[in-house]
């Protein structure tokens, strides 16, 4: 159980970079707004029959919790159109170079004081060593 769900994110990452470049790819052609949407909506469809043929939970449950939970949504589209723009731009390695540097940074710090009910881990001084490391190899990768 300790590898699966390493195994799991890794796997995960591997959709995200060919969804990137293929969402990016749509944009040149339908346009970055539309071609976010395009996404969103095949996604939706896709999770709607999931739902439908696998779910056990409660979608009206989402109507009790706390409404800030529900911006997941709007921050995963938001990611999407950002992938769209960016990724045509400087390609997707690049664009994963930035975009996991900023996820390690905010969940670093979401971490450290344990924001939105998440655990406590304390930011260190090897943290902050490999976030400087991060933007190096950003630096790096995108000098011509």
């Amino acid at each position: 159980m300790r590898v699966l769900f390493p195994v799991l994110a890794l796997i995960g990452g591997i959709a995200i970079a060919f969804q990137a470049q293929i969402n990016g790819g749509l944009g040149k052609k339908a346009g970055s707004i539309e071609a976010s949407f395009i996404s969103f909506l095949i996604g939706t469809a896709a999770l709607f029959f999931v739902t439908i043929f696998f779910g056990k939970g409660n979608l009206i449950a989402a109507g009790s919790v706390p409404k800030w939970q529900l911006l997941g949504g709007l921050l995963g589209a938001f990611y999407v159109f950002i992938m769209v723009v960016t990724v045509p731009k400087i390609g997707v390695a690049s664009t994963f170079i930035a975009v996991i540097a900023g996820q390690m940074i905010i969940g670093a710090i979401i971490d450290h004081f344990g924001l939105m009910g998440g655990i406590k881990d304390p930011l260190t001084t090897k943290k902050v060593a490999a976030f400087l490391l991060l933007f190096v190899s950003l630096y790096l990768f995108n000098k011509k």
